[in-house]
This record gives C-alpha cells, structure tokens and sequence, in this order.
C-alpha cells in the first residue's frame, strides 16, 4: 500500500471528510463500497469517526450537525490542505479575496482546523497538524487519490491559491484547459472550469477514491441506493465516474489505467 508516513507539505491535500445526516448509514455504505472500518467517535470528538483500510486512517465520517442556531452542514466530501499555521493560513485566504467560514479552532491534540472558501466561493477546510497528520494511505483501491477544484475563473483560481498557500500550476499536457496543480514538483490536485461540467454547478472540490474497477465500483454503488451523475468514462490515465452516495455526498471513482494503456 502507498503509505504515508511523514506528513504531508504545505499546501497539499491532506485529509477528506463528509457531515452526513446519517452518520450510521454512511459508514455502512462507504464500509460496504471500499472496505472502511469505522465507528461514531467519543463526545469529545462529536462522534467523528476515522475510517481506516487495513488499519491506516483514510478518511473522516461525522454526524451533520446544525451550530448556533444554523442549518446542519450541506452532505460534502471537503478537502483539507495541510497547512503550518491554520490561523496564518485563514487570514492569508481572506487577504487574498477569499473567505473564512469557520476560524481556526483546536481538535483536541490532533491539530488545528479552519473551514474557508476560495474567491469563487469553493469550500475546503484547513489543516495544522500535531498528532494527526491525515490519510496513513493513499492511491490504493479505497483510498484518496486525487483532488480537484471545479471554478468559474481557472487563471484567478490558481493565481488565489499560489498566492496563499505557494501552490504551483502548470496546463496539463494531456488534457486541453485542465491545470495541475503542484507542490514541490510534485502533483497534488487539478483545476477546471464549470464550462465542463452540466449547467448550475457550484464551485467545488471534488474527491477522488482509487478503485480496482470503475464499472464495477458503480454497479455496487446503484445497487446500495447511491446515483451516478457521471458513468464511467476514460481518460489518458484512466477510467472515472462521478457519483453520489445515498445521502447525497457526491465523489469521484478513478481507475488506473493499465500499462498496455500508457
């Protein structure tokens, strides 16, 4: 498995969660989809759970949950950026146009969270590690593989985040208009317009779990009551659906291409 064991840099995905309304049925249904275990965490915790595979956290399932007299939270995966300092990292988003939803706040000793929104609105949470660090494995069937910013505004949207969490882009050379996003040299996500997607969509961030295959992943998906917005279609490093579960968290499948397909 591709574990990892260090922590994650700066400005790298590095954990993803969903609110549901029904905590219990969603860890059923991701348990039964990708092999999770995991269980309603203590009061502490506001019984969020931390999924794991084979024993490594990758990925973090809690009860929505209404604050201060608001509505429960929508039913979304968030992506979370590693960050040195939530509290720097949420007035560096507000200093450059963005916007903090929720302010840094500590989760007992395992870091410090922020909830924040980029210019165009695209939610994505903010994490400073201390004894948690996020996903334990990653690009493995069931677990993250990749995560990508759907927005009106491709060139604002990576010049926002280069500038507030040094986050670098490049044009993707194999797929026109897309834009990779890097840290270090190193892939860490994607960017592309809403022009590609059916009219209405929100801006977003968009999680996607590697699987051993994407049709059949789908088929148990609709059978277990989840939706497919996307069906399985293939692209240069493989084959992705877009999808919703029962509840309505909407993620993406991808399957690794084979090497005959490279």
């Amino acid at each position: 498995m591709s574990e990892v064991r260090s922590g994650y840099a700066p400005g790298t995905p590095c954990w993803v969660d969903l609110m549901a309304p029904d905590q219990r049925a969603a860890l059923d249904f991701y348990r039964d989809l990708f092999g999770w275990q995991g269980e309603p965490g203590p009061p502490e915790t506001g019984g969020y759970a931390v999924c794991t595979l084979n024993g490594k956290a990758v990925a973090g399932i809690g009860p929505a949950m209404a604050q201060d007299g608001q509505p429960p939270p929508p039913t979304v995966w968030t992506t979370y950026l590693s960050v040195a300092d939530a509290e720097a990292a949420a007035g560096a988003v507000a200093a450059h146009r963005g916007k903090v939803v929720m302010p840094a706040m500590d989760v007992l000793t395992f870091g410090r969270m922020a909830i924040v929104a980029d210019p165009s609105d695209a939610v994505l949470g903010l994490w400073e590690p201390r004894d948690f660090f996020g996903c334990e494995v990653v690009n493995e069937p069931g677990a993250l593989t990749w995560n990508e910013l759907a927005t009106t505004d491709v060139g604002g949207a990576t010049a926002f985040y280069s500038a507030a969490f040094g986050i670098e882009a490049e044009p993707s050379p194999e797929v026109p208009g897309y834009v990779v996003l890097k840290v270090g040299g190193q892939p860490v996500g994607g960017v592309q317009g809403l022009d590609r997607l059916p009219p209405g969509t929100p801006p977003h961030w968009l999680t996607y779990f590697a699987v051993d295959g994407a049709d059949t992943t789908v088929d148990a998906l609709v059978r277990a009551g989840g939706s497919v917005l996307q069906p399985p279609f293939d692209m240069v490093m493989g084959r992705i659906a877009v999808v919703s579960d029962p509840q309505g968290g909407v993620f993406a499948v991808f399957e690794e291409a084979g090497p005959e397909a490279a």
